[in-house]
């Protein structure tokens, strides 16, 4: 597939609006998706604690628990700052898409859809996205740009 589009715009006066702010957009997806997960990340940190976490993971299968633990931990929180800034980008938006993939089969997935219910919506968006992330790279607005080097 090449890099044109076979569609033409009902409007071909927006092609430029699209074009100047694709690369924006994508910045904002990549620091708004990494937001979020740091904040996932934090509440593990700052409220459950290594303990807390290990013993949820063990109660789910996922043993040993505080490897587990420490992984999702440091994934969701200095994983996630460097999505945010663009750091090793693809490196650990893979990490975080194999991370949440753990979480989809083994905690998730049993509870169906519905994330209200322990569900695997949420965790199917972030994964899929931090996928995509991990394709694109951090783009050129990130700090892997800035020092030339990408994964």
């Amino acid at each position: 597939m090449s890099g044109t589009s076979d569609t033409k715009l009902l409007y071909p006066g927006l092609a430029g609006f699209y074009a100047s702010w694709r690369d924006i957009a994508d910045t904002l997806v990549r620091v708004i998706i990494g937001y979020n997960i740091f904040m996932h990340g934090w509440v593990k940190v700052s409220m459950a604690g290594v303990a807390g976490v290990s013993a949820y993971m063990a109660k789910n299968g996922l043993n040993p628990g505080a490897a587990f633990a420490l992984a999702a931990m440091f994934l969701e929180t200095v994983g996630a700052i460097c999505i945010i800034i663009g750091l090793f980008t693809r490196f650990f938006a893979a990490a975080i898409a194999i991370e949440l993939g753990i979480a989809f089969l083994a905690i998730h997935f049993a509870h169906g859809f519905a994330v209200a219910k322990g569900g695997y919506e949420y965790v199917l968006l972030l994964g899929i996205v931090m996928f995509a992330i991990a394709i694109r790279g951090g783009g050129p607005y990130s700090v892997d740009r800035m020092i030339g080097k990408e994964l």
